[in-house]
């Protein structure tokens, strides 16, 4: 018996999930079984990149939710609101949902997941985050049987594209933006991307799977690449590294006597060696690397957005939940790790009390003397220098980089403000992050 599929957008991927389901030859046996019985678009006058019966199509994503014809929702309209509000009504109505909505999971996730277990239907959420590669399943499932030490990703395609380019031909930011926004690799407004949030409420996910709690998604720090210059890239290639923009998901020790595990979770620009495994990661491809024991490290690599892969994750979604309901039906009951139920609460360290590599960069009058003044008040400070070099120098100011090994934040930043008060040093130029 055929199972209803109600469809909430038909956009990029939207468009790519109703092409698969509309032409299950030659696919698993199981899309034969799946039928779209209802599309909710903004404007059903508007040419779409798939042809639908004209009775599939409305105006109205309430009227699909509640078509009693429709088990299944797939959200694939993106932002907030009225995505949230349609998720929740399809749980309320006992239908399990498929979303890629990174967004509202990352802020509504608990009460989405919350309704959902009361409700006793799955919210399945693989096409969130990195597109057609498979990592919600195998944190939920496949990797269950390990304590994660950390989770470490290039989960936006739009600023590894950039950052590709950057270093390749030394070109300015500004100047690949506008090349990846011409492409369509960015939006007219890139904020969420460049700033990082997109990255962040990634990996607030992400975090929330590895480590068994929902991880509040306004208290990462996340930092973009909009102030970025392409000297650091040049330079950090110089010294053997490469720049590309980190999402961050860490345990701190073990859980607290109450259960608390403390997290250290964060997006940034980082300096990664050339021999890491996610240093060549390049383009708009993505990568997650899990560390785990015992497995060691796990990296899931592909294309991280997109119709084809992103629509490939919807749909492998569906199938799992058609595929349940072939085997058990829904009286059998939600098979805990798909439903990945939160078992522990997590707490993100605070960022002072969190340790890192550094690199950093200072602009200082080109005289004798200086490096030795700022190698003096790292040490002061007890941080420990892996390499110091002035790598430029003009019109009587030099440009001085130093690599850290790994130090608590709070010294630091103890360092920093010391050298800023030396007279010799004329600003700290760029702060990030080494791996």
């Amino acid at each position: 018996m055929a199972i209803g599929v109600g469809l909430l957008g038909l956009g990029t991927v939207g468009a790519g999930v109703a092409a698969i389901l509309t032409t299950p030859e030659g696919r698993h046996p199981l899309v034969g079984g799946l039928q779209l019985r209802k599309v909710a678009v903004r404007d059903p006058g508007r040419p779409r990149p798939v042809e639908l019966p004209a009775e599939l199509i409305c105006a109205d994503p309430e009227a699909v939710v509640d078509d009693p014809a429709v088990e299944i929702v797939v959200e694939v309209m993106g932002g907030l609101e009225p995505a949230r509000s349609l998720i929740l009504r399809a749980i309320a109505a006992g239908k399990p949902v498929v979303t890629a909505n990174k967004a509202v999971i990352a802020r509504h996730g608990e009460e989405i997941a919350a309704a959902a277990a009361a409700r006793g239907v799955y919210v399945l959420i693989e096409a969130a985050v990195g597109g057609g590669i498979p990592i919600i399943e195998p944190l939920k499932q496949s990797l269950g049987g390990n304590r994660i030490q950390r989770v470490s990703g290039i989960i936006n395609g739009t600023t590894n594209y950039i950052l590709s380019r950057m270093a390749d031909e030394g070109a300015a930011y500004e100047a690949v933006l506008a090349d990846a926004q011409r492409l369509g690799y960015a939006e007219a407004d890139p904020a969420a991307d460049v700033e990082g949030h997109d990255a962040a409420d990634k990996i607030a996910i992400l975090a929330g799977l590895a480590y068994g709690g929902p991880v509040s998604r306004a208290a990462i720090p996340t930092e973009g690449i909009n102030r970025l210059e392409a000297r650091d890239v040049a330079y950090a290639a110089q010294l053997g590294f490469v720049v590309k923009l980190l999402a961050v998901a860490q345990r701190i020790g073990d859980a607290d006597a109450t259960g608390v595990q403390a997290l250290d979770v964060r997006v940034h620009p980082t300096l990664l060696p050339v021999d890491h495994p996610l240093a060549g990661v390049n383009g708009v491809n993505n990568a997650i690397l899990v560390e785990g024991d015992p497995v060691g490290r796990v990296m899931f690599y592909g294309p991280g957005a997109g119709a084809g892969p992103t629509a490939s994750a919807v749909v492998a979604d569906i199938l799992n939940i058609a595929g349940i309901r072939q085997v058990g039906g829904p009286e059998a009951g939600l098979d805990p790790l798909l439903a990945a139920s939160s078992w522990r609460r997590c707490a993100l360290v605070e960022g002072a009390l969190t340790s890192h590599r550094n690199y950093v960069r200072f602009r200082t009058h080109d005289q004798p003397g200086v490096i030795g003044q700022i190698g003096t008040a790292f040490g002061q400070a007890g941080v420990s220098i892996q390499s110091i070099v002035q790598l430029e120098s003009d019109g009587g100011a030099a440009e001085i980089v130093v690599i850290t090994h790994e130090v608590q934040e709070s010294r630091f930043r103890q360092a920093l403000a010391a050298i800023e008060a030396h007279p010799e040093v004329l600003t700290v130029a760029a702060c990030l992050r080494t791996l």
